[in-house]
């Protein structure tokens, strides 16, 4: 294997002045650098990174803990994390907390033992051992996607980054009632997490501003997976005056939902109009087509990286929570008809109904 020396040599230049082009610590003319980079790419020189990491005590590396990595929100999370991670030159350590606190506490501790520079956690529904691990160590982190309440009051700051939940449930709900649906549910996510509270509290907020009471026989937990969200839609109609219309509050469930009713042979929109929050790739292939809330998954992991970038270049700055907007794709399991279509004869109009 070529050495940095054999690089130096190579190149007319010394050692240090290798080190300086291949870590970016000092500024190096031009032509210089340009000679450095043609002697890497002739010898086919890899920089040795564990020895790197000896000397400068810096792995280049963020860890990421993200639960159901088999989820499509997440995977596309990972990706924006991966990429933007490794546009500025850093690794990614991966491990799945599975939303549990105790085996979240594990992996973090695992993460951080293989001397990450940072983490970006995905927090589960109750993070006290993961706040107390990541301020005990001063470990810099970012939360993604589920806001902790009162994280870094005591403590080193940490960073956050999330989707805005209330409104966009609203709007769904504001649709829906527009359409005319007065029993409108929802299939909720996991107790605990940030996520299904604002989602709850959009939902809320769509019922007020279309003038419909709030019916707590209407709004049920799916505890943020599919099976959960098969049973409570189950629940759902076996009241006396099922919903007319439903809301689901991930992807996950609304594939749960959607078993539940095909098992009652019940249609979409026919019998119960339908909307979800997380828009998904194959969304747009089902039929009906999926009334949905897009996140922008991707732009939350790169932003993420960035805010954590941020704080390892300024470990004392004050704690920010970024909130990116999620957009309304209109489809037809509302019970519209489909946008694409032109054939499609136009439906009743929406009456008015404000989201907060």
């Amino acid at each position: 294997m070529a050495t940095m020396t054999d690089v130096a040599r190579c190149a007319g230049v010394s050692v240090a002045t290798v080190s300086h082009v291949l870590n970016g610590t000092r500024p190096v003319l031009p032509h210089t650098r340009q000679a450095v980079l043609d002697a890497v790419e002739e010898l086919g020189y890899t920089p040795n990174t564990l020895a790197r990491s000896l000397v400068t005590s810096r792995t280049r590396s963020i860890g990421l803990a993200v639960s159901a990595i088999s989820n499509p929100y997440f995977t596309e999370i990972l990706q924006g994390v991966e990429a933007a991670a490794l546009e500025q030159g850093y690794s990614l350590l991966i491990a799945d907390p599975h939303d549990d606190p105790g085996h979240e506490r594990k992996v973090v501790q695992l993460l951080h033992e293989r001397r990450v520079e940072g983490m970006i956690v995905a927090p589960s529904s109750r993070p006290r051992e993961l706040l107390a691990y990541l301020g005990r160590h001063r470990v810099p982190a970012v939360f993604l996607d589920r806001v902790v309440e009162g994280a870094g009051e005591d403590g080193p700051p940490f960073d956050q980054v999330c989707a805005e939940n209330t409104e966009p449930t609203a709007r769904l709900v504001a649709h829906l009632a527009g359409r005319g649906h007065r029993r409108i549910a929802l299939v909720a996510g996991r107790p605990g997490f940030s996520t299904t509270a604002e989602r709850i509290t959009g939902y809320r907020h769509g019922l007020a501003g279309a003038g419909l009471p709030f019916d707590a026989r209407l709004l049920v937990h799916g505890d943020s997976e599919s099976a959960g969200a098969e049973r409570a839609t189950g629940d759902l109609f076996s009241l006396g005056a099922p919903p007319t219309a439903l809301v689901t509050g991930n992807n996950a469930m609304t594939i749960g939902a959607l078993r539940a009713l095909r098992a009652r042979g019940l249609s979409v929109p026919g019998d119960i109009a339908l909307c979800c929050f997380d828009d998904f790739a194959w969304a747009d292939l089902f039929s009906p087509r999926l009334t949905a809330i897009a996140q922008p998954s991707r732009d939350i992991g790169a932003r993420a990286v960035r805010v954590l970038l941020d704080r390892l270049a300024a470990p004392d700055r004050p704690a920010r929570t970024e909130r990116l907007s999620c957009s309304f794709v209109h489809r037809t399991s509302c019970g519209c008809p489909d946008p694409q279509d032109p054939s499609e004869p136009p439906g009743p109009p929406e009456r008015s109904a404000q989201s907060p």
